[in-house]
């Protein structure tokens, strides 16, 4: 493959580039390089995001599946060859490279598994104290929405329980080949500085996503399954629905539930 051959887009993978510099230059500042040696990118393409990537004082790695792409980034950014990694993000041990080291996430992330990009960095939020991408508009908004929104669900409240979320900036789609047929939105997450909860971090995943399961229902009637006890569902806040607790109440809620279940 020569150096200036283009990366055919693929459907399959999702992908669409990014062909607005300012923007990538945007993203990539949008990290504080701070706390941390490593940043990990994921998906990127033609490096239109890595330039900018390599001009910061930390180390770059990428993980791209495409082979063709692969390719591309090794024979145009030769002093990134070693750090390219030919695997599938969801699949890959991470460790094998960042051996439990911390780094930060970054990218322009395939929408069909953007989400799933977000629930494998929270099992890893130990060694992730920053994550900044881009997002279908609607998935980002979700991420960075609080209770009351019709947005708010199972990934505003899992994200935040761990992370600061802040919605940063929108781009049309006119600025990517092909064009996606939806508005893009950029996020960023940072580590909270006391991010361990004073409840079992397992159960709360339970608890909010068989409440997220019937969202229009009562937390009474919508965690029916833990067969709680009279006594507990008594509580007012059986009394709402799970788009009306914050964050800090369903951490509360699943204390009380775990106490009631030792009874």
């Amino acid at each position: 493959m020569s150096k200036d051959h283009q990366v055919r887009a693929k459907k399959h993978l999702g992908q669409h580039f990014l062909t607005d510099e300012s923007i990538a230059e945007k993203i990539a500042n949008s990290l504080s390089f701070k706390g941390y040696k490593q940043v990990l990118e994921i998906g990127p393409g033609m490096g239109v995001l890595t330039k900018y990537l390599l001009k910061k004082d930390s180390i770059i790695h990428v993980i791209e599946i495409d082979p063709e792409s692969v390719e591309y980034l090794k024979n145009n950014y030769l002093n990134l060859a070693d750090r390219v990694i030919e695997q599938d993000f969801l699949k890959y041990d991470l460790n094998l490279v960042f051996n439990n080291e911390p780094f930060a996430i970054i990218g322009n992330f395939p929408y069909n598994i953007s989400t799933q990009i977000v629930f494998k960095a929270l099992e890893m939020r130990d060694q992730i104290p920053e994550f900044s991408g881009m997002f279908q508009k609607e998935v980002a908004q979700r991420i960075c929405s609080k209770e009351g929104s019709k947005v708010y669900g199972i990934l505003s409240v899992l994200t935040q329980a761990f992370y600061h979320a802040e919605y940063l900036f929108t781009v049309p789609p006119s600025v990517f080949n092909p064009p996606p047929k939806v508005e893009s939105g950029v996020l960023l997450l940072k580590r909270k500085e006391n991010y361990t909860l004073p409840c079992d971090e397992k159960m709360l995943f339970k608890v909010v996503k068989t409440a997220f399961q019937q969202r229009r229902k009562t937390l009474r009637n919508s965690l029916k399954t833990f067969n709680l006890t009279d006594n507990l569902k008594a509580n007012g806040i059986f009394d709402k629905r799970p788009e009306q607790l914050a964050v800090q109440e369903f951490i509360e809620l699943t204390q009380l539930i775990e106490t009631d279940m030792k009874q």
